[in-house]
C-alpha cells in the first residue's frame, strides 16, 4: 500500500515550478524539532533544513533556513542583513505571516512572499531535508534546486547547537 503524501500550498508551488523533489512522512514528535526527523528518516541531522520566522527591528517577518544541528546567531544575521536586531516571531505571529502551524512551516507556498535568508553552505548540499508543509512531512531536493527556487541571501550566521 502507498502511503498518501498531504498535497500542502508548498507542495502546490513546487509542482508549479516543476521542481524535482521527494515527498517524506515521518514520526512527528512534538518539540522534538529537526532531530527525530533525522532521526525517523535515517539521515545526517546536518542535512534537515529548518524554517524558522523571525522579525526585525521594524517588526518585518523574515525567514531563515538553517542546518538541524546549528543554531542562528541573530546578532550576525541581523549585522550581515542590515538591520538593527532579529529575534524569532511568537508562533501565533509566525503562523499570520506563513499560514504554516510552527513545526511545520514551509519556505515554500508561504501566505505572502517573504525575504528568505539562508545559511550559504546549505546550497552545497547534494540533498537536504526540508518541512513540506505539515507536521511529520519533509520534501527532500537539491540545494542548488533550493537555492534556484528561493533566491535567499546567503549568510553566514551558524553557532554551535546547544
Amino acid at each position: 500500500m502507498q502511503k498518501q503524501f498531504p498535497v500542502t500550498p508548498a507542495v502546490r508551488w513546487l509542482r508549479e515550478r516543476k521542481a524535482a523533489f521527494e515527498p517524506l512522512l515521518y514520526g512527528y514528535e512534538e518539540h522534538g524539532g529537526t532531530a527525530v526527523s533525522a532521526r525517523e528518516l535515517g539521515v545526517d541531522e546536518h542535512s534537515v533544513i529548518k524554517t524558522l520566522v523571525m522579525e526585525d527591528d521594524r517588526k518585518e517577518p523574515l525567514l531563515v533556513l538553517m542546518h538541524g544541528d546549528r543554531e542562528v546567531s541573530t546578532q550576525a544575521l541581523a549585522r550581515q542583513s542590515g538591520r538593527r536586531w532579529i529575534a524569532p516571531c511568537a508562533p501565533e505571529t509566525a503562523q499570520k505571516h506563513t499560514g504554516y502551524l510552527v513545526g511545520g512551516t514551509s519556505p515554500f507556498g508561504t501566505r505572502k512572499p517573504l525575504p528568505v535568508f539562508a545559511e550559504a553552505a546549505i546550497r552545497t548540499l547534494p540533498r537536504l531535508y526540508i518541512n513540506g508543509g505539515k507536521r511529520g512531512f519533509l520534501v527532500a531536493l537539491a540545494g542548488e534546486t533550493l537555492w534556484g527556487l528561493l533566491q535567499p541571501t546567503a549568510v553566514e550566521a551558524a553557532a554551535p547547537k546547544l
